[in-house]
């Protein structure tokens, strides 16, 4: 049973929350503020694995993708899948090349049997990681979560991470953990949880705190202009007091070579 309530909200977020009204699936604010609370709290919200670039770059051997590479008895987008559902993301999308989409697709099918919705993005070309994320512009009306598909997450709270994120302000959520090689990352400089300056792959860095491949964004992230998240996005979102960051005492595993396999397992 639905029960009327007033709420108070600034004019800045009621204008986000209408702009969610399509007149087809949500039809009016009431519609729209409960459905992006559902996404927020509830069983239904949505990931984005991002996969995207060349498809030779991203082998790490013959017949395997980073994606698809066996870790034991499962493959790396098997563990991101089943760590994704138990923090209640069941709309994922997997952005990638055609025969990466179809490798993936071949060990996860439709997603039904891992009680999750797979959607499939193909990529045909990109310059870099912001035009591939573009491809889902239209598609996903709420926040979301980005995973980068190479990289392994089971320690990563994800739930401190999107609740952060929802109890904040800003176009994007960062997480971010410690690295002994800021030349390698992009690395961040922060006052409380807001990011001041992001700066990818710098030759020099006194700062020691970096980006760890996975972000919680708004649809608005897709509307601005640059190439790559890393080079372009972030930066410009940092400049403008719309980036926010989460601090993880655990951090990610990149898959990148058999030997990354090895050191993990």
């Amino acid at each position: 049973m639905k029960q009327k309530i007033s709420i108070t909200i600034n004019k800045e977020m009621l204008k986000r929350i209408d702009s969610i009204v399509d007149n087809v699936i949500i039809r009016n604010r009431s519609q729209a503020i409960e459905h992006l609370v559902n996404n927020s709290l509830g069983e239904n919200k949505t990931a984005v694995i991002l996969s995207g670039g060349d498809e030779k770059s991203m082998k790490i051997s013959e017949n395997e993708y980073r994606i698809t590479a066996r870790i034991g008895k499962t493959t790396i987008v098997e563990k991101a899948i089943k760590k994704l559902r138990q923090n209640n993301f069941r709309d994922i999308f997997i952005i990638a090349r055609s025969n990466i989409l179809t490798s993936v697709f071949d060990i996860l099918k439709d997603g039904s049997s891992y009680d999750v919705k797979i959607n499939y993005v193909e990529e045909k070309e990109s310059n870099g990681s912001a035009s591939s994320l573009r491809l889902i512009n239209g598609k996903i009306k709420t926040g979301f979560l980005v995973v980068f598909g190479d990289i392994i997450f089971d320690r990563i709270n994800i739930e401190e991470l999107w609740n952060q994120h929802v109890r904040q302000n800003s176009i994007a959520t960062l997480m971010l953990t410690t690295s002994s090689t800021p030349s390698k990352k992009g690395i961040v400089k922060m006052e409380g949880s807001k990011i001041l300056k992001f700066e990818q792959k710098p030759e020099h860095s006194d700062v020691y705190i970096g980006f760890s491949s996975m972000f919680v964004a708004e649809p608005e992230i897709l509307s601005y202009r640059g190439q790559s998240l890393e080079y372009d996005i972030f930066p410009k979102l940092a400049e403008k007091g719309l980036l926010q960051g989460h601090l993880s005492s655990e951090k990610e595993i990149h898959i990148h070579t058999k030997k990354d396999i090895r050191k993990y397992c």
